[in-house]
């Protein structure tokens, strides 16, 4: 039944960009050694593709290109580049070592960005774009085109860019919400629409990459595959450029938890592990609320829901801890925790007590717990004692 389920859906294609736009968050330079171990974990998490970096930008990011291209067997290698010829041959020389690579180059496509970045025009734009998809597609395989601030781009411009760009050569065109920009509603319209508007439509794959600048990076993921988009891109723990990416393990989680008509072959249980590998090498922490990877986010402190949790965890969790590979936490005891939250600790804890008792040691708790923010095993162990010298 659920190999059925899975043919009548279609695959999307995962592009993780931590190597690349997530080390372009202030603070998180990769060194090379983090930048292998980081690659290698996300071939074993199954990623289809891996973008490891800006060769032109640096000696150093031309030679972790170079160094994640052999090393990767399984996944493709993509580099990024400007629509021009220099960064062009520079990110084709970097990926020569890699099984399967692949270029990314891109130009702006919003009228901001035409005017105060470029101070060119749309024809110009257009035409500029067309010569070095061109002139990568007779350099390597397979081009991939970034239409930069697809978010605010006219519709209708979008459409004639992405054609124009398809006609060059290239099989994969990106429509990021470069600037977080877009609702969920507006994105899958504008996928939607150029989907439906470009002629040559059926010779490429329509790419998302959505910023979180307002929140709504995952959803706009999840809409702009909802609407055919066929390759999500994002990084782990949503790191990258001010307010981060859309975050993998969300977009690979909502693939995986909700019955949608598209799937992905990510394996999840590398998840967590490649979490903390990431954090610790950027020196980024994780906000402890954070969905999926945060510490808090299998965490409960709430009365009702510890005793909904020790009942079924099904009862507040939608995600099975054991699917990312996390460690599952104990319950955090705090003055919002109930009797069934503080007799299970101190059956853990060993702490033996008359059933008419609990009640008093309940109320002790309640004392303690309204004096600091989480009740530790060593308060409750004092507990234990206090009731032995009867102070209650």
């Amino acid at each position: 039944m659920i190999k059925q389920k899975i043919m009548n859906k279609k695959k999307i294609d995962i592009l993780d960009t931590t190597l690349r736009d997530g080390e372009q968050g202030p603070g998180c330079l990769l060194t090379l050694q983090s930048k292998l171990e980081i690659a290698e974990q996300l071939e074993f998490l199954g990623v289809d593709i891996i973008e490891a970096g800006f060769p032109v930008s640096s000696p150093a990011d031309f030679k972790a290109v170079q160094e994640v291209s052999k090393l990767i067997k399984n996944a493709k290698v993509c580099a990024l580049a400007r629509a021009r010829e220099l960064d062009i041959d520079t990110a084709v020389n970097a990926l020569k070592n890699a099984v399967c690579p692949r270029v990314q180059l891109g130009i702006g496509t919003s009228d901001i960005h035409i005017k105060n970045k470029f101070n060119s025009t749309r024809d110009d734009i257009l035409a500029v774009a067309f010569k070095m998809v061109r002139y990568a597609s007779n350099k390597i395989e397979e081009v991939q085109f970034f239409a930069e601030d697809a978010g605010r781009a006219d519709n209708l411009f979008l459409a004639k860019m992405v054609e124009n760009v398809i006609e060059a050569g290239a099989t994969i065109v990106n429509l990021p919400d470069t600037n977080g920009f877009c609702t969920p509603f507006e994105y899958y319209e504008k996928i939607k629409f150029v989907i439906e508007n470009v002629p040559n439509m059926d010779k490429a794959k329509i790419s998302v990459h959505c910023h979180n600048d307002l929140g709504m990076a995952t959803a706009n993921t999840i809409a702009g595959l909802l609407a055919g988009a066929s390759q999500a891109e994002g990084t782990i723990n949503g790191v990258g450029e001010r307010a981060g990416n859309a975050a993998l393990e969300e977009i690979v989680m909502t693939l995986i938890i909700k019955d949608l008509p598209i799937f992905t072959t990510v394996d999840p249980r590398y998840i967590s592990k490649l979490s903390k590998m990431v954090e610790i090498a950027m020196s980024n922490p994780v906000q402890a609320n954070k969905a999926i990877v945060g510490r808090n986010a299998f965490a409960h402190s709430s009365g009702i829901h510890q005793d909904g949790v020790l009942k079924d965890r099904s009862n507040y969790e939608i995600i099975d801890p054991a699917m990312i590979g996390f460690e599952l936490p104990d319950l955090i005891l705090t003055a919002r925790s109930g009797r069934a939250a503080l007799r299970h600790r101190m059956e853990i804890l060993d702490i033996q007590f008359q059933e008419n008792e609990f009640e008093q040691y309940y109320a002790y708790f309640l004392q303690v717990a309204d004096t600091k923010s989480i009740v530790a095993d060593s308060d409750l162990i004092d507990l234990c004692k206090s009731r032995s010298r009867k102070v209650f």
